[in-house]
C-alpha cells in the first residue's frame, strides 16, 4: 500500500539570507547582490544594489514589471511618474500632471513603481548609495542584471547598440541615457555627482 500513496505536497521552507550574504557581481559601475531571486520566489526577485557616485540608470519603464525602491544608506534622486513632456537627454527638471518633480531620497525612502510608470534614480553625490530593489515578476531582471554586468565588466568601451538590445529584450524601454561618470573633484562640493556628458 505504502508504493500505492500519493505524496502530498510537502511546505517548502523559508529562505533566510544574512546580512552580506548574497551573489554579488560587482564591475566598477555597479554592485549588485541577489538576496531573492526566480528559485525562491514566484513573486519577486530582489537585490541589494550599490549605486555609485556619478551613476544615473537613465528615464525608463517596464510593461509588465512592477518595481520597489527602498533606500537603505546614502541619497539617490528619483522620479517614478509621467512627465508632461518627455525630453530625451535628461530627466532632472521632468515635471508630473501635478507639478510634482524629481526627489531628494534618503535613507527610509520607498518608492513603488507600476507597469508602464516612467521612473528612474541617480546618485548625484560623492558618496555611494545602497537600495533594497525588488522586480517582479522573476526572473527577467535577474538575467537583464547579469546580462549587463558582463558588458560592463569586459573593460571595453560599451557598445550603446548591445546595451540597447539587452534593454528591449528585457522589457526596459530606456527614455532618456544611462550614464556613469565619477564626480569631479574640483567642482564644488554641492555640485559633486551631477554627471558630466
Amino acid at each position: 500500500m505504502a508504493g500505492d500513496l500519493v505524496t502530498a505536497a510537502l511546505p517548502r521552507d523559508g529562505l533566510l539570507v544574512p546580512a552580506g550574504e548574497g551573489r554579488t557581481v560587482q564591475v566598477p559601475a555597479h554592485e549588485v547582490t541577489f538576496k531573492v531571486t526566480g528559485e525562491h520566489s514566484s513573486v519577486a526577485s530582489s537585490f541589494e544594489v550599490v549605486v555609485p557616485p556619478g551613476f544615473d540608470v537613465g528615464a525608463h519603464l517596464h510593461t509588465r514589471s512592477e518595481e520597489l525602491f527602498y533606500v537603505l544608506e546614502g541619497e539617490l534622486d528619483i522620479l517614478a511618474f509621467e512627465p508632461l513632456v518627455r525630453t530625451p537627454d535628461d530627466w532632472r527638471d521632468w515635471r508630473s500632471l501635478s507639478g510634482a518633480g524629481t526627489v531628494r531620497a534618503t535613507a527610509g525612502t520607498v518608492v513603488v513603481v507600476p507597469p508602464g510608470c516612467p521612473h528612474a534614480f541617480a546618485n548625484r553625490t560623492d558618496t555611494p548609495a545602497k537600495m533594497f530593489f525588488q522586480a517582479s515578476p522573476p526572473p527577467d531582471h535577474e538575467r537583464y542584471f547579469e546580462e549587463l554586468l558582463e558588458l560592463l565588466r569586459s573593460g571595453e568601451p560599451v557598445d550603446d547598440n548591445a546595451v540597447a538590445e539587452l534593454r528591449a529584450r528585457y522589457d526596459i524601454q530606456q527614455l532618456t541615457p544611462l550614464r556613469h561618470a565619477a564626480p569631479d573633484p574640483d567642482r564644488p562640493r554641492e555640485q559633486r555627482g551631477a554627471l558630466r556628458t
